[in-house]
């Protein structure tokens, strides 16, 4: 599949959007008309550069607001579009997005509008231009994409087809699945927006709202299964308006863009099966990576090892042991297994920096991420070490991927390996149920995509959570038994005085703990000096009136600092503890098929963790 991406999605100067675009591995772009207008560069040192890129010019736009007029009106448009043509030779580009008429049109006819575009079909012939005429949504008189497909038909002109959008499509809750049985000699050109589904009007939305396949709500694998049924085979491009991308890192923006049509094609494929290969558009498939099985490890790193691992310690997590030639600690509890790390830490608060995954085949994982752009993790290994094989995450963690086992070859470079036979015979921590990873705004959407296209993990829907900065919005992404949950919190950004981060307030990511007796842990927990995060009261009080708990019930949770959900399915019950550097732990009991994380609880505990740092500050 050829790919390509409009301008306008990405931030800087047309010439770093162009290098972004090759570096990241595109084919061609759309060259958006403001990209171009601002440019120092002459439209043919645009069709240098492109060249010497190795890049397509694939499409000039937008031209607006052309039929459904009058004649004194029509004469204007022609005029206005023989001199784009010219330039579009200049530019080396063969096709001109042409859009439905939102503003202009005065003539409510199918026949006029058709004898308008066949007339400007006529002048861009000369040219040898195409024109990809667009619905657009909120077009005046046409803003379906069988409508305008309508129109082309009675036009009735070689160089005049539609251009396919799937945001104006799927925004409208249009049906694509008549692309199907379009005559793809007449699809002159293909966009790709995926956008969160959003009660908004559709002009709004689609100016601020759009992200990448992947990053949405609309299910775009659906859409392209029915364009690849209709036989097209020219280029599939991105045209994403939003604000966060044309503000971020263009490069990282370029590389996110191409790791949704990867994960796109490659989806699209699945779907197809063994039919995909009859078409004329060629799919790329990645390498068939399953999702992983379960946690391997959290790693922590930290200038501050001694306070991490009294917190485990107070967990009743036991010390395996020093790696043997760095400054590295294994802490382990049943199924759960803790790396501290003090390597290269100095002045690092504690937070989460790599989570390693079980999965079946490590090299066919990493393959498929490495395919899905993502960098490797630079690692240096003695010649009797355990390879991990890992990438880099869009907020910089390391993901590593292991073979699964429960007894993993790099835990014997830890101590002499006594310290695992000294671990309780009843552990009251089973495992890592979820892990909480804080996310830079520009990395948000990005993250959601790479960790759904490279781990195979689901979405849950977003829901958002106030606390004292604003609010948090989270997103869990899991595998459908559970075995490894994510949640990727958008934090506010909080500003001190100077309009610079404020680091007083620091949003504090964490692991979350199985247990099968929370109870009896906390209670030993407590004993062995570990400070939780305290409750109010208040939150007790409203728990009693909501679930009408029994008072030796209520009194337990409020000795012990422990926080309370139940829904249909069953209950849960939690704790906190104090926050190091940036990382808090927490235990969680799930009872009866819970399978949700306490979010109503969440307020609390951010509210909490708020005024610590605050008196902390102080």
């Amino acid at each position: 599949m050829r790919t390509s991406i409009a301008t306008v999605c990405l931030s800087g100067t047309l010439e770093e959007k162009m290098l972004a675009c090759a570096r990241a591995g595109f084919d061609g772009i759309e060259i958006f008309e403001q990209d171009l207008m601002v440019s120092p560069m002459s439209p043919q040192e645009i069709r240098a550069l492109a060249d010497r890129l190795h890049l397509t010019l694939d499409l000039y736009q937008p031209f607006r607001d052309f039929e459904g007029v009058d004649e004194d009106t029509l004469a204007a448009n022609l005029r206005r579009a023989e001199a784009k043509f010219e330039l579009m030779n200049r530019l080396g580009i063969d096709t001109m997005l042409v859009c439905s008429n939102v503003g202009t049109a005065t003539i409510d006819d199918d026949e006029v509008a058709a004898a308008q575009l066949r007339r400007l079909g006529e002048t861009a012939q000369r040219f040898g231009i195409k024109l990809a005429y667009e619905a657009l949504a909120w077009g005046r008189y046409v803003n379906t994409y069988r409508h305008a497909y309508r129109i082309v038909e009675l036009a009735d002109h070689p160089m005049v087809g539609t251009c396919l959008d799937s945001f104006h499509i799927l925004s409208r809750g249009d049906d694509p699945a008549a692309i199907a049985d379009l005559d793809p000699a007449r699809i002159f050109f293909v966009q790709l927006a995926d956008a969160p589904v959003l009660a908004l009007d559709i002009l709004s939305w689609s100016r601020h709202y759009r992200v990448f396949p992947g990053q949405g709500g609309f299910d775009l694998v659906g859409f392209m299964t029915h364009l690849v049924h209709s036989g097209y085979d020219g280029p599939v491009s991105l045209e994403i308006f939003n604000d966060t991308f044309r503000q971020s890192n263009v490069q990282r923006t370029a590389v996110d863009a191409l790791r949704s049509l990867l994960w796109l094609q490659d989806r699209t494929a699945e779907r197809l099966g063994d039919t995909a290969g009859r078409y004329p558009m060629k799919l790329a498939s990645l390498p068939p990576a399953g999702a992983p099985s379960g946690m391997d490890f959290a790693e922590i790193l930290t200038e501050d090892c001694e306070s991490v691992a009294a917190l485990l310690a107070q967990l009743g997590f036991t010390f395996v042991g020093q790696h043997r030639r760095k400054p590295v600690q294994l802490w382990t509890q049943g199924g759960a297994r803790i790396i501290i790390n003090g390597q290269r830490a100095t002045g690092t608060p504690a937070s989460i920096s790599a989570l390693g995954f079980q999965v079946a085949s490590p090299a066919t994982s990493v393959e498929r991420s490495r395919r899905l752009r993502a960098a490797p993790v630079p690692r240096h290994s003695t010649a009797d070490e355990a390879v991990l094989r890992g990438v880099i995450a869009p907020d910089g963690t390391e993901v590593f991927f292991a073979d699964a086992t429960a007894d993993p070859a790099w835990a014997a470079e830890f101590g002499d390996g006594a310290g695992a036979g000294r671990e309780p015979a009843s552990c009251l921590v089973t495992g890592i149920d979820h892990v909480n990873l804080a996310q830079p705004w520009q990395a948000f959407d990005e993250a959601v995509l790479f960790y759904e296209s490279a781990l195979r993990l689901s979405t849950s829907p977003a829901t958002e959570v106030p606390s004292p900065l604003g609010l948090v919005r989270s997103q869990v992404m899991r595998t459908d038994d559970g075995a490894v949950r994510l949640a990727l919190n958008l934090v506010p950004q909080v500003l001190d005085a100077n309009g610079h981060g404020d680091a007083r307030h620091p949003y504090a990511e964490h692991v979350a703990f199985t247990s099968n007796d929370i109870v009896t842990l906390a209670r030993q927990a407590l004993e062995a000096g570990m400070e939780f995060l305290p409750i109010p009261e208040n939150y007790y009080e409203d728990l009693a009136a909501r679930f009408g708990l029994d008072e030796d019930l209520l009194g337990t949770l409020r000795s012990l600092q422990l926080l309370y959900d139940r829904d249909g399915n069953g209950a849960f019950l939690h704790f906190y503890t104090r926050t190091v550097g940036r990382l808090f732990l927490e235990v969680v009991q799930r009872l009866d098929g819970y399978d949700g994380y306490g979010a109503p609880n969440a307020p609390v505990r951010l509210a909490s963790q708020f005024e610590h740092n605050r008196l902390r500050a102080r």
